[in-house]
């Protein structure tokens, strides 16, 4: 890896949350964290509800701040970006397509206001180019699924139009939270294989955040395995996965049934 290749970094990255009436109960969701992601890597953060993995997406997203650490994107600080700026090179998917669209309009307006975000305004013929060709990238053809209302549509290809709206943005970096989790276990192969193939095609960098040890393994590059906001193992997918070091990286491949006899 180049200096060049590194698309974010998390230097020394820690965020605690205060509660309680008088705010004296302090959480520690992530703790003292630093990694890095490259142009055209999946990284894995891998570990259960509450391990921190999302309270990281959050502060990449800059929906939250970090309490102490720095996080660069092309070697840039993020709080340096004017936001419309940073969400074109930064955007996530999430894992429930169902709640991404509002059930009054048809599909067709969250890649509408894709193309209105990313170009401005462009004529017709123009937009309808842009959303011809994302669609046709992500196997949707756009006479079955344009014109129609969410319902009228599956889990798997809302969450195919939530890709296409992001490739229309045309981002570095795609954070992919839990994206199978809502969606029947055929669509989530296909999402699976989506990612990889858009990695592939386009360069992009994503951050996978799962709790499931399965996709991890056979979509990543390389995995950081994460308990009460720490980071207690990383490395390349297959050292990790085939070889754990530590005992909570080997508790989690026990509760796979079957595929990793060796810690049983």
């Amino acid at each position: 890896m180049t200096e060049n290749d590194l698309m974010l970094q998390f230097n020394n990255v820690s965020k605690e949350f205060s509660s309680g009436l008088l705010k004296v109960t302090k959480t520690l969701a992530v703790n003292e964290v630093s990694f890095d992601i490259k142009r055209g890597e999946i990284l894995s953060l891998v570990g259960e509800s509450g391990s921190g993995k999302s309270t990281i997406a959050n502060m990449i997203l800059r929906i939250i701040k970090p309490s102490m650490g720095q996080i660069y994107v092309n070697k840039k600080n993020i709080s340096e970006f004017p936001l419309e700026d940073y969400y074109k090179q930064v955007q996530m998917i999430f894992q429930d397509p169902f709640s991404s669209f509002n059930y009054f309009y048809k599909v067709d307006r969250v890649l509408n206001q894709a193309v209105l975000f990313r170009y401005g305004k462009i004529s017709k013929e123009e937009r309808k180019k842009h959303i011809h060709k994302v669609l046709t990238l992500i196997s949707l053809n756009p006479e079955e699924v344009l014109g129609r209302y969410p319902h009228q549509l599956s889990g798997g290809q809302l969450q195919r139009f939530l890709l296409a709206r992001i490739l229309i943005i045309e981002p570095k970096i795609l954070i992919a939270d839990e994206p199978t989790s809502m969606i029947d276990a055929c669509a989530r192969a296909e999402i699976l294989n989506l990612l990889k193939h858009l990695r592939k095609e386009i360069n992009l960098s994503i951050i996978f955040i799962t709790h499931d040890i399965g996709q991890a393994q056979f979509i990543s590059d390389r995995v950081i395995i994460m308990e009460g906001g720490k980071f207690v193992e990383q490395g390349l997918t297959k050292q990790v996965f085939l070889n754990p070091k530590h005992k909570y990286t080997q508790n989690l491949l026990r509760s796979v049934p079957s595929l990793y006899r060796k810690w049983t």
